[in-house]
């Protein structure tokens, strides 16, 4: 397992003509009263980074094969800047004693932000890696735990067209958005006496996906409390479940 800094400068340009420079008032004549159409534009250099966990399996590097991967975020406790936090809980304890045919990525949140803020720099850390390693594209899965929930629900519904499947846990996201996953297989879980993230924050984003006419499903765990993360992780049917899904080909995000 290898820990790694991902840093990647970013160029943003916003068109706009409505805050007027110094320049500018000297040559446009002032604006008479009323409603007026307008437009800004501004340029934005800034630097995005993450820290990051990258497992590769054992068999990766031995033959000229793409690998499935596996985008994990972790819970609200192990943001910061020791890695090892990271390792908790989830796929990348887990690989620490058992293989998985998966490359998995396992960023670590910065201490004062969550999962939901953090979606352009993730995306960012995900093209990154498939530049660099062998990923089999159409087979990109996001999971999640408590707040690396959310972070699942929001970042597969501003991305739908980049996961074959995702598996929120305990987590919760805007039913609003919920029909942008009506082509992304879901699979939830949640524990019934959490008392942390209500059981009704997976409930209805896995009705919204189904009124969208997409392929979602629940699992309850009747006595388990906030953590219904270590028994769904520790499940092998997991595992399975997203290798059967392939990132559908040619079909727009959000569409049936």
């Amino acid at each position: 397992m290898k820990a790694l800094h991902f840093i990647v400068f970013v160029m943003v340009t916003s068109l706009s003509t409505g805050c007027l420079g110094e320049e500018d008032t000297k040559v446009n004549k002032p604006l008479p009263p009323g409603q007026h159409d307008q437009a800004f534009e501004k340029t934005v250099t800034r630097t995005l980074g993450l820290k990051y966990l990258l497992y590769l399996p054992k068999e990766y590097g031995t033959a000229d094969k793409k690998w499935p991967l596996i985008l994990f975020l972790h819970g609200a406790g192990e943001r910061g800047d020791n890695l090892r936090q990271v390792e908790l809980h989830g796929p990348p304890k887990i690989v620490k004693d058992k293989d998985l045919p998966f490359i998995i990525v396992s960023p670590q949140c910065p201490r004062d932000s969550w999962w939901p803020k953090q979606g352009e720099v993730l995306i960012s850390m995900l093209d990154d890696i498939v530049k660099r390693y062998n990923v089999d594209t159409s087979r990109i899965y996001l999971t999640g735990l408590s707040m690396g929930g959310y972070g699942t629900w929001s970042l597969a519904c501003d991305h739908p067209q980049r996961f074959a499947a995702i598996a929120p846990i305990c987590g919760g996201g805007e039913p609003l958005f919920a029909p942008m996953l009506r082509n992304v297989p879901v699979w939830a879980f949640h524990g019934a006496k959490d008392n942390v993230v209500p059981l009704d924050r997976s409930e209805v984003m896995v009705q919204g996906v189904k009124r969208a006419g997409g392929d979602a499903q629940l699992t309850v765990y009747p006595e388990a409390a906030h953590d219904s993360w270590t028994a769904t992780y520790n499940n092998p049917e997991l595992y399975e479940w997203f290798l059967k899904h392939t990132r559908k080909q040619g079909v727009p995000a959000g569409s049936r």
